[in-house]
């Protein structure tokens, strides 16, 4: 019995015979998209994942940068509201001394307490002042740079530098609305 179905598969041409599939082919192309299949991951996908990878790391990288100048210009607007509340405190001091010591001493002295007061405050406030400028140029600097570098790599293309600074204007402008 056996052999009559061995005969049998044999003449039919095997269990995919009427499927019209042969096994040798069917190997062959399987073998052929695996191998494929290899060279594409090995020297498409990777390379792909990679810059991918290294894209999202710099993007990363930028908004942390942001993050701490942001962190920075608030550490740098509560030193600045600290030393004009100290600014503050030691001109109402300096015009309390200058009411208490008037009885003692003559108009002039206490002209001078309050001027030195004012002194002291306008000092504390362009201090401020070129703090809160500066933290703010360099913050307006860098986004223009990350946001023209993030331009150049989406579009693929070299920016000139007028493309640069129209960028940069019209992020600025966003921003600042």
């Amino acid at each position: 019995m056996m052999t009559y179905l061995a005969a049998a598969a044999a003449e039919a041409g095997g269990p995919l015979a009427p499927f019209k599939v042969h096994g040798a082919l069917l190997t062959a192309q399987v073998v052929n998209v695996i191998i494929v299949f290899l060279v594409l991951k090995k020297f498409a996908f990777g390379p792909i994942q990679q810059m991918l990878e290294q894209r999202r790391q710099r993007i990363a990288e930028g908004e942390e940068k942001l993050k701490r100048i942001e962190k920075q210009l608030a550490e740098s607007e509560e030193t600045t509201r600290a030393a004009i509340e100290k600014a503050n405190e030691e001109a109402v001091r300096l015009i309390h001394e200058a009411k208490e010591g008037a009885h003692a001493f003559s108009e002039q002295k206490a002209q001078e307490a309050i001027s030195q007061a004012q002194q002291i405050l306008a000092k504390a406030e362009a201090v401020a002042q070129a703090d809160r400028e500066r933290l703010s140029s360099e913050l307006k600097r860098e986004f223009g740079r990350l946001v023209v570098a993030t331009t150049a790599q989406v579009t693929g293309k070299i920016l000139t530098p007028e493309d640069q600074k129209r960028i940069n204007e019209d992020a600025l402008s966003k921003v600042e609305a």
